[in-house]
């Protein structure tokens, strides 16, 4: 069996990205091949073809942190595991492989996408939703009638987060440019332009503060979002996009935004601040990590289905023009999820 799949070959433009052809394995006991019908680009591929990723694979490296797909084929059945069914829909959380046709997985980390579901549609919500439901129930704690701000709130994981915020009885503040300022209130958010004085902004909208603050910047702007929280706060960084150009090794940089994290929860104060990486826990607990995402995707799935939140695609691209998926990725004018697919697939 053959994939086709996207090389990412060493650090360069989005246009180094090749085009290759590889033998699949036969699946091995508790594994299975998923014909991938979505993959999409998030924050970490662009992060990966500059080599500042915090986690960076080594080179040569197929992209693609997440994907849905159909189940091919599976390997003999682990006793104990639940078995999976030939033609039947998942999702998985990838980090890298899923810019092909198809990949060979452990059947541990398929998560069911249930029937009603159109393939571009769950993959919106697998990496943007699993880290929006957990940043929002896992990390910060939030509950209806609080204030939030989400940073980036038309981009792919912020506009999740708005939604299923939204959908709780929850306030949100979000920032984004001009041209998106409509799209981020059509989603029910306060749209507050990021290239003006947020903080003072945001005091206006919550003059309490707020219950949570959510960074996907990082940068000088981290300590504003600090100031924005209320007594009891909390600030959730995950990312640092506003580096992203910067020369030097991504890992010192996330050293750097945990030292300051770090700093402030040991200062006097009732506010906390948490540094959210998608993947903790999964080396350590791993039953337990799959267990909790297989929960929280379940959940985001069901609320998908019912039209509680909608899924936000950008655009759609087949699978050998993924250089130009990620090109657009980085130009900053996408409001919701880029998502890739294989020239065959169909809904």
């Amino acid at each position: 069996m053959q994939a086709t799949e996207i090389v990412l070959p060493a650090v360069g433009e989005p246009e180094s990205l090749r085009l290759r052809v590889r033998e699949l394995p036969r699946p091995a006991p508790g594994q299975a091949v998923v014909r991938i019908e979505a993959s999409g680009v998030t924050f970490a591929e662009q992060q990966m073809r500059r080599g500042k990723y915090y986690d960076m694979p080594a080179f040569p490296f197929v992209p693609g942190y997440d994907l849905v797909g159909i189940v091919e084929e599976v390997g003999p059945p682990v006793p104990g595991r639940t078995a999976l069914s030939v033609g039947q829909r998942v999702a998985a959380l990838t980090k890298t492989g899923g810019w092909a046709d198809r990949v060979l997985l452990d059947a541990a980390d398929l998560v069911p996408v249930p029937d009603g579901v159109a393939a571009a549609d769950a993959e919106t919500v697998v990496t943007n939703g699993a880290t929006a439901w957990r940043m929002l129930y896992r990390t910060a704690h939030v509950r209806p009638g609080d204030t939030i701000v989400v940073h980036g709130a038309n981009g792919g994981v912020g506009s999740v987060l708005v939604q299923l915020a939204r959908c709780n009885g929850i306030t949100v503040i979000g920032t984004a440019s001009a041209r998106n300022q409509q799209a981020v209130a059509a989603m029910g958010a306060l749209p507050v332009d990021y290239r003006g004085d947020i903080a003072a902004r945001v005091r206006e909208l919550a003059p309490q503060g707020v219950a949570a603050v959510f960074d996907h910047v990082g940068g000088k702007g981290i300590k504003d979002s600090w100031r924005m929280l209320a007594p009891g706060g909390t600030l959730v960084s995950y990312g640092s996009a506003s580096t992203r150009d910067q020369a030097g090794n991504g890992m010192i940089t996330v050293l750097k935004l945990l030292a300051r994290l770090g700093l402030w929860n040991v200062l006097p104060n009732r506010r906390g601040a948490h540094f959210f990486n998608l993947w903790a826990g999964k080396a350590r607990r791993p039953e337990k990590y799959r267990a909790e995402l297989r929960e929280d995707l379940a959940q985001i799935f069901a609320l998908l289905r019912s039209g509680a939140i909608e899924a936000k695609i950008d655009r759609v691209y087949p699978l050998h023009q993924a250089s130009a998926a990620l090109r657009h990725a980085e130009s900053g004018t996408a409001v919701g999820k880029i998502v890739i697919v294989p020239a065959t697939t169909t809904e």
